[in-house]
C-alpha cells in the first residue's frame, strides 16, 4: 500500500503521473534489490556456483514477469471498483456491491489485515538493509547501525502529522535517481560479466527448483521478496490511473529491477563474496557514501509509502464499517489520500520499533518477511477467479485457466514461506489475526446495534399525534437528528421529546449509508421525502473513499426543495451505549464487552459527519435499566450532543436514555 499525493486529473500528463507514481508507489518494490539476492544465496548456506546462481536470477526475473507484469499490470488492474483498485475494493466489488457474500468479506478482509502485519516490517528492514552498507568502508560502524536505525524510523514516524504534501513533491525525483543509479550499477555488473545474461531463459530457474530438492523449494521463500511491493500498484491504482503506473513499471522500475538483480549476479559468478551485502558491491569505493545516501532516502520513502498506505485502508475500513472511528486528519487540501490518522502511526511505531530491536538484523527480519504478502497474493487469485467469471463472464475452463496459474504461482511462494513461521514469520501472521479481530468484532457489533435500534423506532403517526395530545410545543428552527435508525422516529428523537419537552418546527431525520463504491454520483447522492407535515426522513449515500459532509448536504437538499430553515440548525447525534443482555440475539460476553470497549475510545461522530467544529461534547452521569433489572449509575459519554449556531452544549439525561442498547 502507498499513499496518494492527489487525484490523478490535477497531476498533469501521462509522464508526469508516471513520475508520481515511482515516489509513491514503487517505493517498497523498488527498494528490494538491497536485501533480495543476499537472502536468497544465504538460504544455500555455502558459495554458489554458477547453476545455482543463474538458476535463483532467474527464478527472481520470472517472478517479477509474472506475479507483477502479467498477474498485477496486466490482468488485475484491468477489473476495478469505479476506479479503486486493491484488495479491500476487490473485496467490495465482489463481495457486497453485486451480492453479499460473506466469505468473500471475509477472505478480502484477512487479506488487508495481512498488509498491516506485513507493513510494519517494511520500514525495519528497509533501513537497516541500507545503513548495513556502512559496514563495508566502516567496519566498526557495525554497533551502530541499530540504534541509528531506531533513530530515523522514530524521526519518521514523528513527521507524520505534518503532513507529506511538501515532502511527496520530492518523492518521484528522487526515486527516478534511485531506480537509474541501480540500473547503471547493474549494467556495470553485467559488463564485468555478460554471461549472466543467460538467466533470462526461464529452463535456468525450473531445472534450479527440479534438482535443489527441498532446499531449493525453500529458496522460493527468499525469490518472493522481489515482490512484496507489488500490491501496491493494485492498490493505488485509483489514485493515478492504470496508464501511468503501467509506464512508470514497464518503462523505469522493471527495467532497472532486472539490470540490477543481474548485475549482482555477475559480481557473484566473477566470485565477489555473499557474506555481506552483494548490492554495495556493484558501486566503486569512491562512490560508496553518496549510495548509501541515497538507498537510504529511497528506503525512507518506501517506508513513508508503507506508513500513509496503512493511513488510507484505515479510512477505506472505517467508511466500510469494519473498524472503529479515529480521529482523521487532512494534512493538505490538495489531495484527499494526504491524511494522518494519530492512533494508526503511534501504534505501528511501537511494532515496527519492536521488531528493529527484537530481529536486529536485515538479515533476521527477512525470516519474518513475505508471508503475510504472499498470502494476500493468494486471496488476490481467488478473487480475480470470480471477477472473471462475473464481471469479464469468462467461462470457467478460461478463468480457471489463467486464475489457475496465478493461485498456482502464488500457492508455491506462500507454501515456501510457511517454512519461516518458527523464524518470526508468526510475527505479522499474530498482528494480521488482531487486525482482523478487531475487524470483525466491531462489525458484529455495529450490526447489531443497528438491529436494536431498528427494534426500538416509534410510528410517525403515534408520535406525532402524542406531541399534539400532550401539547408540545414546536420551537422555530430546524431540528436535524442523525441515526442508524431507517424508518419511523429514531430513539435519539424520542429521547430529545421526553427530556426537553420541545420541538422543533420543522424536522429532519437523517441516515447516511457507505456504499461499497468508492465514489458515489452528486445526482444519487440524496434522497428524502415528506412523511408529515415540515417533517423530513433524507438518505445520504457515501462511497468508502469520501468523507460526509453534513453541513453541505443540508445546502444540497435545501436546493432540491426540501425547505429546512439553514440560518437556524441544530443538530442531534445520538450515541448509543453498550449494555450486556442475555437473550439469543445477544453478542457473545466477550465480544460484548471489547465492541464496548473500542465504542467508547472511538472518535465521536460529529468529527465523522463535519459538523461545526470549536466544541468538544461533555460527558455526564446517564442511568439506565440493566439487563439485571438493576438501576446501574455510570459515567459514559452523553447519549446525544445537540449543536446549535456552530456552538454546542451536551445534554446529560437524569433517566433513562432511549439510547442504551443491550447486546
Amino acid at each position: 500500500m502507498s499513499y496518494a499525493t492527489g487525484n490523478a486529473s490535477y497531476l498533469g500528463g501521462l509522464p508526469a503521473l508516471g513520475l508520481s507514481a515511482l515516489g509513491v508507489v514503487f517505493g517498497d518494490i523498488g527498494t528490494s534489490p538491497l536485501y533480495t539476492l543476499k537472502t536468497v544465496l544465504n538460504l544455500g548456506g555455502r558459495t554458489p556456483d554458477a547453476g545455482v546462481t543463474l538458476g535463483v536470477l532467474s527464478l527472481v526475473i520470472w517472478t517479477l514477469i509474472v506475479v507483477t507484469t502479467i498477474k498485477y499490470v496486466l490482468v488485475a488492474m484491468r477489473i476495478d471498483n469505479d476506479g479503486e483498485g486493491g484488495i479491500i475494493a476487490l473485496m467490495s466489488l465482489l463481495g457486497v456491491k453485486r451480492q453479499h457474500r460473506p466469505a468473500i468479506i471475509a477472505v478480502g478482509l484477512f487479506g488487508a489485515a495481512l498488509i498491516y502485519g506485513d507493513g510494519a516490517i517494511t520500514p525495519a528492514i528497509s533501513v537497516l538493509s541500507a545503513l548495513e552498507g556502512l559496514e563495508i568502508p566502516f567496519p566498526a560502524f557495525a554497533s551502530y547501525v541499530l540504534p541509528v536505525a531506531v533513530l530515523i524510523l522514530v524521526a519518521l514516524f514523528a513527521i507524520q502529522p505534518q503532513g507529506t504534501s511538501r515532502i511527496g513533491q520530492m518523492f518521484g525525483p528522487i526515486m527516478a535517481l534511485w531506480f537509474a543509479v541501480i540500473a547503471l550499477l547493474g549494467l556495470w555488473g553485467i559488463f564485468r560479466h555478460p554471461a549472466v545474461l543467460m538467466a533470462i531463459n526461464p529452463w535456468n530457474g525450473l531445472s534450479y527448483l527440479l534438482s535443489g530438492g527441498g532446499k531449493g523449494f525453500l529458496v522460493l521463500g527468499g525469490v518472493f521478496l522481489c515482490v512484496t511491493g507489488a500490491e501496491a500498484l493494485y492498490a493505488d491504482m485509483g489514485h493515478f490511473g492504470r496508464g501511468p503506473i503501467k509506464l512508470a513499471w514497464s518503462a523505469v522500475v522493471f527495467p532497472s529491477l532486472v539490470l540490477n538483480y543481474a548485475g549482482q549476479a555477475a559480481l557473484v559468478l566473477e566470485g565477489a563474496p555473499i557474506s555481506d551485502n552483494i548490492f554495495y558491491r556493484l558501486c566503486p569505493s569512491f562512490l560508496l557514501l553518496p549510495l548509501i545516501v541515497l538507498a537510504t532516502i529511497a528506503t525512507i520513502i518506501a517506508s513513508q509509502s508503507i506508513i500513509t498506505g496503512a493511513f488510507s485502508m484505515t479510512r477505506q475500513a472505517i467508511q466500510l464499517g469494519w473498524l472503529p472511528r479515529v480521529h482523521i486528519t487532512q494534512t493538505s487540501a490538495e489531495g484527499y489520500g494526504q491524511i494522518y490518522v494519530g492512533m494508526v502511526n503511534w501504534l505501528l511505531m511501537l511494532v515496527t520499533l519492536g521488531l528493529t530491536v527484537g530481529f536486529g538484523k536485515s538479515d533476521n527480519l527477512a525470516s519474518a518477511y513475505g508471508i503475510a504478502v504472499s498470502a494476500t497474493m493468494l486471496m488476490t487469485s481467488a478473487l480475480l477467479f470470480i471477477a472473471m467469471r462475473e464481471i469479464w463472464e469468462w467461462s470457467v475452463i478460461a478463468a480457471g485457466a489463467v486464475a489457475g496459474a496465478f493461485f498456482l504461482v502464488d500457492a508455491g511462494f506462500f507454501a515456501a514461506n510457511l517454512a519461516k513461521v518458527a523464524q518470526g514469520g508468526y510475527v505479522p501472521l499474530i498482528l494480521a489475526a488482531l487486525v482482523y479481530a478487531v475487524m470483525l468484532i466491531w462489525h458484529l457489533g455495529a450490526t447489531a446495534v443497528t438491529a436494536r435500534l431498528q427494534d426500538e423506532v416509534t410510528p410517525v403517526e403515534a408520535f406525532m399525534a402524542k406531541i399534539v395530545q400532550q401539547g408540545i410545543p414546536r420551537v422555530p428552527g430546524t431540528a436535524v437528528f442523525l441515526t442508524r435508525a431507517q424508518r419511523d422516529v429514531p430513539p435519539v428523537m424520542v429521547w430529545h421529546v421526553k427530556h426537553n419537552r420541545a420541538l422543533h418546527e420543522k424536522l429532519l431525520v437523517l441516515t447516511v449509508t457507505t456504499e461499497s463504491i468508492p465514489w458515489v454520483k452528486d445526482t444519487e447522492r440524496l434522497s428524502f421525502g415528506e412523511i408529515a407535515p415540515r417533517f423530513w426522513r433524507a438518505a445520504a449515500r457515501y462511497g468508502f473513499m469520501e468523507r460526509p459532509d453534513i453541513p453541505a448536504l443540508l445546502q444540497h437538499a435545501h436546493g432540491l426543495g426540501c425547505t429546512i430553515d439553514l440560518s437556524d440548525v441544530t443538530y442531534y447525534v445520538g450515541h448509543e451505549t453498550v449494555v450486556p443482555d442475555i437473550d439469543d440475539k445477544a453478542l457473545p460476553r466477550v465480544a460484548e464487552a471489547l465492541f464496548a470497549f473500542m465504542q467508547r475510545n472511538s472518535a465521536h461522530l460529529t468529527e465523522y459527519f463535519r459538523l461545526p467544529p470549536g466544541w468538544q461534547p461533555s460527558r455526564g452521569r446517564s442511568c439506565w435499566q440493566s439487563a439485571s433489572g438493576e438501576a446501574a449509575d455510570v459515567s459514559s459519554p452523553c447519549c446525544a450532543v445537540a449543536v446549535r449556531n456552530r456552538r454546542a452544549h451536551s445534554i446529560s439525561p437524569r433517566k433513562s436514555p432511549a439510547s442504551a442498547v443491550a447486546l
